[in-house]
């Protein structure tokens, strides 16, 4: 039989309470930190079936394994309050940050003695029915342990076969193709609406193969989340920057993303409201109090 083992997760978002209840559904103990934690974390989290501790430091002398699953602009702070605690089990860095942060973090939990694995998740929250991966890279025998961690469930590992920051790398390839497309499809679809053609753009957009651009149902969940996309498109733009590859569609896009910030986790926003947030004079009317 399985031994019981414990890890940490930090901290239960949407993605992090998913792939930690995947981990339980495995027979492992997964602890979190309810300290400074609001009620939605607290929610998904007893969903998920996580054990609380009473603070940081007891999540890391009683885990063996931590994953940092965080928004991207917490990477940071999360890494810094694990290494200034001294932990010396494995770190999981799988946050949608660029490979030159991505980098510096492991470094900086690895100089306090924790053994740092780099990670990318990409695919939807998982869960029994529906499947995500977590690609990873670092020595064999942490990513052994990692996937023996999500070995019966719906959380595939695998090893990238790349040096620590290709996991990053790949998370950012992905992301940047997959979040700048669906926010062209916005685009275009704002720019039909504003001239009467969207039934011309669906018919054409349906000749080729599935789309963002044949879907323009799925656009009002892109206005939900683009407070976290928008981050994630400029961790796009530094790692592309850093090979000397043009950066410029990525900022752009975090900058369009930036139309929808007033929609943050808004999900039921007619298609017409989303398309109409990214006219300059419609966002100016509503910072202002005047839109209806």
């Amino acid at each position: 039989m399985r031994s019981r083992r414990r890890i940490g997760v930090l901290h239960p978002g949407q993605m992090g309470a998913a792939i930690a209840a995947q981990a339980v559904r495995n027979g492992v103990d997964v602890a979190w930190c309810p300290t400074g934690r609001g009620p939605a974390s607290r929610a998904r989290a007893i969903s998920a079936g996580l054990t609380p501790v009473a603070g940081l430091a007891d999540l890391l002398d009683s885990s063996s394994v931590v994953l940092s699953i965080c928004p991207p602009a917490a990477a940071e702070n999360v890494a810094s309050s694990v290494a200034e605690h001294g932990f010396a089990g494995i770190y999981v860095e799988a946050n949608a940050i660029s490979v030159r942060r991505c980098q510096m973090i492991m470094e900086q939990v690895a100089s306090s003695g924790a053994r740092a694995v780099d990670g990318a998740i990409i695919g939807p929250p998982p869960r029994d029915d529906l499947s995500t991966t977590l690609y990873v890279a670092g020595a064999d025998g942490d990513m052994a342990e990692v996937t023996d961690i999500f070995r019966e469930s719906s959380v595939r590992v695998v090893p990238t076969g790349g040096d620590q920051g290709s996991a990053s790398a790949l998370k950012m390839a992905y992301a940047g193709y997959q979040k700048a497309t669906r926010t062209l499809a916005a685009l275009a679809h704002a720019l039909a609406a504003g001239h009467g053609v969207t039934a011309h753009l669906l018919v054409e957009a349906a000749r080729g193969s599935r789309s963002p651009l044949a879907e323009p149902e799925y656009l009002p969940s892109v206005a939900a989340r683009a407070w976290r996309w928008g981050p994630e498109l400029y961790e796009v733009a530094d790692t592309l920057a850093a090979l000397g590859l043009p950066s410029e569609l990525a900022r752009a896009t975090a900058t369009t993303l930036g139309r929808w910030e007033d929609r943050r986790d808004v999900w039921d926003l007619p298609l017409e409201t989303v398309l109409g947030d990214l006219a300059d004079g419609h966002r100016d009317r509503r910072r202002s109090g005047t839109a209806g």
